[in-house]
């Protein structure tokens, strides 16, 4: 693995060397007490030292990868790139999302509003972003109430 020359931080013969040194960053760190730093050190996938370049300079070895931020920010996150094929491919744009529905009254005028847009033989799929506590009654949709906002499209309810 190489590395980036980047003065201040020499390789040494750390115990533990770090695979990562990000530096020369405007890090958040989530820490109340030092809420930003300027460098910070990854072993195995988990940071180990945050601060600036006089705190993460002993992990540093021979074989760490030393990055120049060029004072770039730097904010940890959780990256998920999964796809569900069928359903990302196939049904995703014709998904009911009821994040916004508020009360029962909400629910079925969005299933009507969306039965003018289904193509025959296609079902109104209710996913994502509600659930029973989300509404104000605090309950489902009946059948009876579903079947009258659609009577001539299929809908199910999916889980949240």
């Amino acid at each position: 693995m190489t590395s980036m020359p980047v003065a201040g931080i020499r390789p040494g013969a750390p115990a533990q060397p770090a695979d990562l040194v990000p530096r020369n960053a405007k890090i958040f760190t989530g820490d109340p007490k030092r809420p930003a730093a300027t460098a910070l050190a990854v072993r195995n996938g988990s940071v180990t030292v945050v601060g600036g370049d006089r705190e993460v300079a002993p992990p540093v070895g021979p074989r760490t990868r030393v990055i120049d931020a060029l004072g770039h920010r730097a904010v940890p996150g959780l990256n998920d790139s999964h796809n569900l094929v069928v359903r990302g491919g196939l049904h995703f744009v014709l998904e009911l999302r009821w994040g916004g529905v508020r009360t029962r009254r909400q629910g079925p005028t969005t299933v009507r509003e969306q039965a003018a847009r289904t193509p025959p033989g296609q079902w109104i799929r209710i996913a994502g972003d509600w659930s029973v506590e989300s509404v104000a009654e605090h309950r489902m949709p009946t059948p009876s109430e579903l079947d009258a906002a659609a009577p001539d499209t299929p809908v199910v309810i999916t889980p949240p």
